[in-house]
């Protein structure tokens, strides 16, 4: 491998990375190869821990954390293992050297992580349970190439990779939760290891994946009392790993359940003085003050307010996130959430907390109460399930799809809210397009398949793809407790019953939080989500934005620009219609 590609490719990692970088080249003969790491330090921060590491012939280069590396290290110690770092690095790679292939079984955390065992003479790629950390591949002809980010194989190939349009067009049709459905990227050639998938490459560049966990549907015989009590345990256990670090740590918060827990069980639960970031929209849709305010009125923590204003921010901004990203911003929100990332690391913080998949674990979204409602139709409670459900949580609901149950009672198919206006917006392409719903079958629970659909496959892998983008931008760890493989065992094994009751969704984790979490939060039914509209982001009337957007450019190859014209002149924007909008100038930015 030439000097200067390593060079480059280390440049092109060095934000998520500052704090030192290793090379380590290894020739087996018939295969030869390079590793190349850049280290954020948050656990054993002495140079001794630094990566590539190698211990008995077998080097590692890892991003991520391995949460339960305490326990494997006691474990590993009682067998004889000698340690020379207090690193979680160590233990993983202490833990592959004992336990060969099925060392990830025991590991609890988020990784992506290359193994040149030099013994076998083979490379092993291996990604987490949930998909939180990334991990990249390309084959050309010369070899197999690998990385954390789809800029860092551009570098180290040398190679220019094509646009996958067909990614585009599902981006700008159908919207955010069509991306990870295919397998697909938005380069053409470039590949994402599946979560939960180790990857063996022999030296005849063969690459053989394997899956070594699946998730299972099983609920079980539990009362609603047991049903809390073991979500309780299982998050609070949960914390008490993800609360190691060798640096300081933060939270997001906004004023859901969600965060509202994870930062309350660390101040209450570990006596964690803690340093919360919250982003304050004005738009009443989205605006969480209130709850905010309550969660820092109860726990006192070193809060930040991150406002909103369209005045201050800037198409130019958002050029710079897509440019790092390598990607369009799959959603509004994650524009929003990278001011946080950068507020967060202003202010001196490593380590990031976040909510991410409670709405999927426990039920959270306005469409599982249909679902919810559908499976129990002969349960002795549904007439009171569904006096709730209008009562409560149908004043709430936007997507006019979702206000009619018998669209969905008469057909248990229908997913047209997901990919709602899909129909308007493949109207505004100058090419066909149109690719049928699809989702993997997990069980014959309605409810239960279409979460499992949405954390595997919709929503939570591209929530995660733009945290860790977002978070490394500004050298941060991100962290999502609720991705925790015993707490997924909890939720999973929870009676259906359980899970929404009296108007609230996640009913066994507001029934856990208490006493935890303050009871304004707890018991706040409604659910804004963390969003904004468009408008309140960025200033669509001033002349360089509509100059900035409407611009030549080979966007217009794909989308008509009379009806992007059309949309800037609209007020109001619906909703449907304001996240295409975003959609549209995000791949403009993207497309060369």
């Amino acid at each position: 491998m030439p000097a200067d590609r390593v060079r480059e490719t280390l440049g092109a990692l060095q934000q998520r990375g500052p704090d030192g970088e290793g090379v380590f080249r290894f020739d087996a003969g018939k295969v030869s190869g390079v590793l190349l790491h850049t280290r954020l330090s948050i656990i054993d921060l002495d140079d001794r821990a630094a990566q590539p590491m190698t211990r008995h012939g077998c080097t590692v280069v890892f991003n991520g954390e391995i949460y339960n590396y305490v326990e494997i290290r006691r474990k590993l110690v009682q067998k004889g293992v000698v340690f020379t770092t207090k690193s979680d690095t160590e233990v993983l790679l202490q833990a592959y050297l004992a336990g060969g292939d099925a060392f990830t079984k025991e590991l609890e955390g988020m990784w992506a992580l290359a193994i040149w065992d030099s013994r076998r003479e083979r490379l092993l790629l291996s990604r987490d349970r949930f998909g939180e950390k990334p991990l990249y591949y390309t084959q050309a002809g010369d070899g197999i190439y690998f990385g954390s980010q789809t800029n860092a194989l551009r570098e180290i190939t040398g190679k220019i990779f094509q646009v996958n349009q067909q990614q585009i067009l599902r981006y700008l049709v159908q919207g955010y939760k069509s991306l990870y459905k295919h397998g697909e990227t938005f380069y053409k050639d470039i590949h994402e290891v599946p979560h939960a998938t180790t990857l063996t490459i022999t030296d005849d560049l063969n690459i053989s994946p394997k899956r070594y966990w699946v998730p299972r549907y099983g609920p079980q015989e539990r009362s609603l009392s047991e049903s809390v009590d073991a979500t309780r345990h299982a998050l609070i256990s949960s914390m008490r790993m993800r609360l190691r670090s060798d640096v300081p740590m933060a939270f997001c918060l906004s004023g859901g359940v969600d965060s509202g827990a994870l930062a309350s069980i660390a101040a209450k639960k570990f006596g964690q003085q803690v340093a919360t970031f919250s982003i304050i929209d004005p738009d009443e849709r989205y605006d969480e003050k209130e709850n905010i305010d309550a969660t820092v009125r109860d726990i006192g923590p070193n809060h930040t307010e991150v406002l909103l204003n369209p005045k201050e921010i800037t198409l130019e901004s958002l050029e710079e996130l897509v440019a790092y990203h390598d990607a369009p911003i799959a959603t509004i929100t994650y524009f929003i959430h990278s001011f946080l990332s950068r507020e967060i690391s202003k202010a001196g913080y490593k380590v990031v907390f976040s909510g991410t998949s409670a709405d999927e674990l426990f039920t959270g979204y306005y469409d599982h109460w249909i679902w919810h409602l559908l499976e129990l139709r002969g349960h002795k409670n549904f007439a009171n399930l569904k006096t709730a459900w209008k009562k409560h949580i149908l004043p709430g609901v936007r997507n006019p799809l979702l206000r009619d149950l018998d669209r969905y009672f008469t057909n248990p198919d229908e997913r047209g809210h997901i990919y709602l206006h899909d129909d308007v917006f493949a109207g505004y392409m100058r090419a066909s397009f149109r690719e049928g719903w699809s989702e993997e079958y997990f069980c014959d629970s309605p409810l239960r398949n279409r979460t499992l659909n949405e954390l595997f496959h919709e929503a939570t892998p591209v929530i995660l793809h733009e945290d860790d983008l977002n978070s490394m931008m500004y050298s941060l760890e991100n962290r999502s407790p609720y991705l925790d493989t015993k707490l997924f065992e909890v939720a999973l094994t929870t009676p259906i019953e359980h899970l929404m009751m009296d108007g609230y969704a996640k009913f066994p984790l507001r029934a856990a939080m208490k006493g935890i979490l303050n009871d304004q939060v707890r018991l706040d039914r409604r659910k804004r989500g963390f969003n904004a509209s468009i408008h309140s982001i960025l200033d669509l009337d001033l002349p360089e934005s509509r100059d900035m957007i409407l611009s030549n450019s080979p966007i217009f190859d794909i989308v008509r620009r009379d009806k992007i014209e059309a949309l800037l002149g609209e007020r109001p924007l619906p909703n449907s219609f304001s996240k295409f909008l975003f959609n549209f100038i995000n791949a403009k930015f993207f497309l060369p």
